[in-house]
């Protein structure tokens, strides 16, 4: 009786919505009364765990006392072992406590470590966050992103990695319509580039344009390694080919520059990844110094964060493509913010989850449909990460083969 009082409730709330209004309303009413925990139902965590998984990445199980886990990425490209131990410091304050109070547990985290932000803290932190937010959507029994106020967008877009134009046509045909690749180089670039090098560059940019076609987006990654002097010359010989935006033109430590090289082409610039919470972003935003932002949600504050970062990128008419060199968890945590945000422009990704997830991501005509399942919607493959467990992986370390000075990479 009290059920059936409670749907015709809700079928006239939301009567003057339409038919998909109603019959999402009756979705959700079922998905709550079919929730695993009720919310005034005591949970509690018991332990953090945390593992090496090839190639590079660290993956996080939170645990908690009604067996459910959540799920994270708390890595810093490089620093593995250095995240695993700031994990395991955060531990004794979360143990016991309800997964559930996110906000407040990100608060607490963040600033009861006085030294706040960095790298390797803050990427412990996104870690947690996402696990957090994972066993919330298991406990209420919806996606995260309807916790965050429902879709906004019934499927996602993503982008591969490529650098020739096979690598192009290939990908096409596994579904992908949006790529990026780097500028191409026969050597480190140079403070000061020769016209011959910025020539090959633009020819190789314009070999895969004609590959991808004109209805196909292709965008450039600097990585931070060009100087300004050479990014001004690179982008204007890459501007006749359209790339979907230009990332990290310089490096990421001078916004003041970067708002100048972006003042100087029509081309949208791009910038994120190595910029941490929503202080890092702010003088991105108030500079101009990117229309793109690419927080990673696995270094700049996890999903609670970079909500905020999205917001405040809308104020400023500016698209968020959540960067995402890691694994699958970091990709389903982007897809989850993709969906629930206005401005989403594409989501990056280099595993789709083929060997780590029971059900991988799915590409078609370069998008992902839109997940359902609870939480993250994503659940590890335990026995085909057996083979996968553990790894030495270290950031590269390159010289310059002219003069054996140090180069970015």
């Amino acid at each position: 009786m009290v059920a059936t009082s409670r749907r015709s409730w809700l079928k006239a709330a939301v009567a003057g919505l339409g038919w998909g209004a109603m019959e999402r309303a009756e979705l959700l009413a079922q998905e709550s009364r079919n929730a695993p925990i009720s919310p005034r139902e005591k949970m509690r965590i018991t332990k953090l765990e945390t593992f090496l998984v090839k190639p590079r990445w660290l993956f996080l199980k939170v645990h908690t006392d009604v067996g459910i886990v959540g799920l994270g990425e708390p890595i810093l490209e490089g620093r593995a072992l250095t995240c695993q131990m700031a994990v395991k410091e955060i531990e004794p304050y979360l143990v016991g406590k309800d997964p559930r109070q996110i906000v407040h547990h990100w608060q607490a985290i963040y600033r009861h470590a006085f030294y706040r932000g960095g790298p390797i803290l803050t990427s412990a932190l996104s870690g947690i966050d996402i696990a957090l937010w994972d066993i919330k959507g298991k406990a209420l029994g919806v996606p995260v992103y309807e916790l965050l106020g429902g879709p906004t967008r019934n499927r996602i877009r993503v982008y591969a990695h490529v650098r020739t134009p096979e690598d192009i046509k290939r990908r096409m045909q596994e579904g992908f319509r949006a790529f990026k690749t780097g500028p191409a180089k026969r050597r480190p670039s140079r403070y000061i580039e020769t016209p011959a090098e910025i020539a090959y560059a633009a020819e190789k940019f314009a070999e895969l344009r004609e590959a991808a076609g004109p209805d196909c987006d292709i965008a450039c990654d600097f990585h931070g390694a060009i100087s300004p002097a050479t990014a001004k010359l690179l982008i204007k010989a890459l501007e006749p080919y359209q790339p979907m935006f230009i990332e990290e033109p310089i490096n990421c430590q001078n916004h003041d520059i970067m708002a100048e090289i972006a003042r100087s082409t029509h081309i949208p610039i791009a910038t994120g990844e190595r910029v941490f919470t929503k202080w890092g972003f702010r003088e991105v935003l108030e500079k101009r110094a990117a229309t793109v932002l690419q927080p990673d949600l696995c270094h700049a504050g996890g999903i609670t964060e970079c909500r905020i970062i999205a917001g405040m990128a809308e104020a400023y008419y500016a698209a968020i493509a959540p960067h995402n060199p890691l694994g699958p968890i970091s990709l389903a945590a982007g897809i989850q913010l993709a969906a629930s945000i206005p401005n989403f422009l594409c989501q990056e990704q280099v595993s789709l989850g083929e060997g780590y997830l029971k059900k991988p991501f799915v590409v078609r005509d370069g998008y992902i449909d839109l997940p359902t399942d609870p939480g993250l919607g994503i659940e590890l493959d335990d026995e085909a990460l057996k083979d996968k467990i553990g790894h030495d992986w270290r950031n590269p370390e390159p010289y310059d083969p002219d003069d054996g000075s140090v180069v970015d990479w």
